[in-house]
């Protein structure tokens, strides 16, 4: 692979922003999930949930 110099005009025309908008994307939908989820168990009177990573939540009334 070989290397070269931009010149002027290509530099003023790079953007970035690509990585931020994809970490804001994921983390507004994570808190959504977790949103659900803990509207869930506060709604209900018994139930149980597993989240991933191993955690497992069972409530009753």
């Amino acid at each position: 692979m070989k290397y070269r110099n931009l010149t002027q005009e290509e530099m003023l025309s790079l953007k970035g922003g690509e990585a931020l908008t994809l970490t804001v994307v994921m983390a507004v939908l994570a808190t959504a999930i977790v949103a659900v989820v803990v509207y869930r168990m506060f709604r209900s009177n018994k139930g149980s949930t597993s989240l991933p990573g191993g955690f497992k939540f069972t409530w009753d009334d």
